[in-house]
């Protein structure tokens, strides 16, 4: 799979840019607040219909206009082709000229892997962003995944809504917990089924970049201990004083141990980046695996923050890219991109909004002129 053209408009300091990118590795250099992570941003995007800068459509949108768009083209099984367009008053995706109706049908068109120093927040962050990174790697792998989850986090916002009555209706309230014990007790069973097969990938990214320095172990915290409906009718009397769900897998954690002492809390900070680096390797390594080829992987400067060492133990996952003829973005500034990987490198200078080939890098066709008009 591969994203063979990127069209942009009005997006973040993009005026206009048409782009072709081939199979392989593709080096965006340049200084900063100059637009390269705003590609790979752009990239995410239409794979996941969000930013992994944690921002909303109305941020992405080029100072002074109404709306932006962003599409392409992608190779992989067949060709297919993804327009977007986001405003304030109006949202439109489609896929091959046909509006997408259901996310389930289009997850799934592209797949990414973004590095980037965001992902840290999966070490040091809330509980949310490890479910958020076990439940988007479920709905890229797993048919019926993702409106499992929808469907169970509608019943707990309705039965949260419920709880903040004054006094909640016991019948209403009895047929919201049937439907969360449910749909919970699928969407645990498939983390449960997942980890087993995560964290051995896991451990083997980590061992690579930190040279066998600790043994990581990861361990899947459900709230619920044994039998989801006793527990939530367990909760009730809580439940009625924090009006609110207490238990159930919008709660769950992952539990991250280094030398079976938590990382969040005792790792150094050199530690937390490698882990969390090994948790997206890992996360790369298993969409290979299920799939049969390489996401596209999206590098945001990531390299240049590991030393000599550390790096060695990132260039398999590249090197499994190459020998796959998958497809890698990196952002670096001239200084510090990685020289290991000089080989059959693609590079690219962004300046102030627009993309050109360097001379001597076959990249393809670039378009960055400036508009007035869309």
């Amino acid at each position: 799979m591969h994203l063979a053209h990127l069209r942009l408009r009005d997006f973040r300091n993009y005026p206009r840019l048409d782009a072709d990118f081939s199979p392989g590795f593709h080096l965006l250099l340049g200084d900063n607040a100059q637009g390269k992570t705003n590609i790979l941003e752009a990239i995410y995007l239409m794979a996941t219909l969000r930013s992994f800068r944690g921002v909303g459509g109305a941020q992405m949108i080029r100072h002074g206009q109404k709306g932006y768009f962003a599409g392409g083209k992608v190779v992989g099984q067949g060709e297919h082709e993804i327009k977007m367009y986001w405003s304030v008053r109006e949202r439109n995706l489609s896929l091959d000229g046909r509006p997408v109706k259901k996310l389930t049908d289009y997850l799934g068109t592209l797949r990414t892997v973004v590095f980037c120093t965001e992902d840290l927040q999966l070490v040091k962050g809330t509980g949310r962003v490890r479910r958020r990174f076990l439940d988007l790697l479920l709905s890229q792998t797993r048919p019926g995944y993702l409106a499992l989850l929808q469907r169970y986090l509608h019943a707990v916002r309705s039965r949260n809504a419920l709880l903040k009555q004054p006094t909640p209706d016991p019948a209403l309230l009895d047929s919201f917990s049937a439907e969360l014990v449910n749909r919970g007790e699928e969407i645990m069973r498939h983390r449960r089924e997942l980890i087993p097969k995560l964290s051995p990938l896991a451990r083997l990214a980590y061992r690579r970049i930190s040279h066998d320095a600790e043994e990581l172990r990861i361990e899947y915290q459900p709230t619920v201990k044994a039998d989801f409906a006793v527990e939530l009718a367990q909760s009730r009397a809580r439940e009625r004083s924090y009006r609110t769900t207490l238990i159930g897998p919008h709660r769950d954690d992952l539990q991250l141990l280094l030398n079976e002492k938590s990382a969040a809390q005792f790792g150094s900070e050199g530690q937390k980046r490698t882990l969390s680096i090994a948790l997206k390797m890992a996360q790369a390594e298993y969409f290979t695996g299920i799939h049969g080829s390489a996401p596209v992987l999206l590098i945001d400067d990531v390299m240049g923050e590991l030393d000599a060492k550390r790096r060695a133990g990132f260039l398999p996952l590249l090197e499994r890219a190459r020998e796959t003829s998958g497809q890698v973005f990196m952002t670096c500034t001239e200084e510090n991109w990685p020289r290991e990987l000089c080989r059959d490198l693609r590079r690219w200078e962004v300046r102030a909004g627009t993309l050109v080939a360097l001379k001597g890098s076959p990249a393809g066709r670039t378009d960055s002129r400036r508009l007035d008009s869309r």
